[in-house]
């Protein structure tokens, strides 16, 4: 068998969701371009002024940003992003956000807007978490995504589908304090 190499795998330097006015809702980064949060600021803000004015809501859109290739897509108030290296195929980050705004949409049972991404921040951690590991793409397909995200948040007795609303991020939260706490 061949010898696995990082770098033979696409790989993505960030995801963001932020809101309407450029703010963070969760965001996650997986290289060392941006060294502090302040940089990382700066690049939100710059990344968010940039795509402000593009109509990204039907299909996402593609843009090269600062020698990064940054993909978008709007969906109501909410602001999805997903940057990686010049070197990295367009196709397959498109794929991570479609994946990640299709698996969020699905988690969010259809209201995806910034009080309910909030309010359920805890699942959208986790379907980061399951999409990417290190910058490494690991799940692209949305019902997958939610699938695995919903499986770690439920306690298994309800399945996670039936469960409330507050049943269903119960499970999360103790799920996402468990996991902090291991």
């Amino acid at each position: 068998m061949g010898e696995f190499s990082k770098e033979s795998c696409p790989s993505v330097k960030n995801i963001l969701l932020l809101d309407s006015e450029g703010k963070r809702v969760a965001v996650k980064y997986f290289s060392d371009d941006w060294p502090n949060n302040s940089s990382k600021l700066t690049f939100e803000k710059s990344i968010f002024t940039k795509t402000l004015k593009t109509n990204a809501r039907s299909e996402a859109e593609i843009t090269l940003f600062d020698g990064y290739i940054v993909v978008y897509k709007f969906v109501h108030d909410l602001h999805f992003f997903v940057t990686a290296g010049d070197d990295e195929n367009e196709l397959i980050i498109a794929n991570v956000l479609q994946g990640f705004a299709d698996s969020v949409g699905l988690l969010l049972r259809g209201d995806v807007e910034k009080r309910t991404a909030l309010e359920n921040l805890d699942l959208i951690l986790l379907c980061i978490d399951e999409i990417i590991d290190g910058g490494i793409i690991l799940e692209t397909d949305a019902n997958t995504i939610a699938g695995k995200v919903a499986t770690n948040a439920a306690d298994g007795s309800v399945p996670f589908s039936e469960q409330t609303i507050s049943q269903a991020l119960a499970t999360a939260r103790e799920h996402f304090a468990r996991s902090l706490l291991k």
